[in-house]
């Protein structure tokens, strides 16, 4: 019965977006997350921790006031999701723009696979599913969700322009073999892991325990490796989806140190992107649970 209920929440939300004028819809997604900043005070304290780790320098003010900025931006990117479904190239004209589209195509002529580095900053659905919708098509990394329904629902979307979805259970053998096809895939990496798939890397200066995949796939395959993200410029009023340089792979011959010092790159990457646009990262993700032996926990 709770399934069912969830599953008949959710698709009342995403008609309800999905009929709304963009502003209306935007003006309600932010509503949403109103509501949320006020009702899931465990969130509220997790963010706001991993603010005063990120920027300690920053006065605690500040800090809440981007934080709910955060919650407005989420409460938008659930009404952009319900959206997807009904943009096309017409209506998506001045919304969304490329910004470094030729390391892409670079990386892709190569043949020899891409993955891309990115994570929950700006929007990260919308990301891949406007690139299939240009016509690249890509698969992306992600975790089953727990309602089976919802979780077709959702992919269903995602996939409607030809993407596809690799579920973390089959993370390793599925990589390799989009890699050997010369398949694009996006990596959301900036969630917290365990180890032995983890491994420790600096994050804002503190160890954060971060995916490995990425690094041993791309060493095994030379695969290229490239940031991609989708952020929001208010001053453009749309958003900007930057493709990166390719990332130059580490290669010693030790190669777990190069596992290690490879992962640590992208992860710089990502900080990098975060600190540009801070009120469009996931900050709620208690991203240093998993602490390096001998240390205290952080939440």
């Amino acid at each position: 019965m709770r399934k069912a209920l969830e599953y008949a929440f959710v698709r009342m939300l995403l008609n309800g977006f999905a009929i709304l004028p963009r502003p209306l819809a935007w003006r309600m997604g932010a509503c949403v997350g109103g509501i949320a900043w006020l009702a899931l005070p465990g969130l509220r304290r997790t963010g706001l921790r991993n603010l005063e780790m990120a920027f300690p320098e920053m006065p605690a003010v500040e800090r809440e006031r981007l934080l709910r900025r955060l919650y407005g931006h989420l409460g938008r990117q659930l009404a952009e999701f319900c959206r997807m479904p009904r943009y096309t190239h017409e209506n998506t004209r001045g919304l969304i723009r490329y910004e470094g589209l030729e390391h892409y195509l670079a990386a892709r002529e190569r043949g020899q696979g891409v993955l891309i580095v990115t994570g929950h900053l700006g929007a990260w659905e919308l990301s891949s599913f406007w690139h299939s919708l240009m016509g690249y098509p890509m698969t992306m990394v992600i975790r089953r969700l727990d309602n089976l329904r919802i979780d077709r629902l959702v992919n269903g979307i995602r996939c409607l322009h030809g993407n596809h979805v690799l579920h973390k259970d089959d993370f390793a053998r599925g990589l390799l073999a989009a890699m050997r096809q010369g398949e694009t895939v996006g990596i959301l990496m900036d969630t917290n892991m365990t180890p032995p798939q983890g491994v420790f890397v600096p994050f804002f200066g503190i160890l954060a325990c971060t995916a490995s995949g990425l690094a041993r796939v791309a060493l095994r395959t030379g695969a290229a490796v490239l940031p991609g993200f989708l952020i929001w410029e208010a001053a453009e009023k749309q958003y900007v989806l930057r493709f990166g340089p390719e990332i130059e792979l580490v290669r010693t011959g030790d190669d777990e140190r190069d596992v290690v010092d490879n992962t640590a790159r992208f992860t710089a990457v990502i900080e990098e992107a975060i600190r540009r646009s801070p009120d469009q990262w996931l900050w709620v993700h208690r991203r240093w649970k998993t602490r390096p032996p001998g240390e205290a926990p952080i939440y």
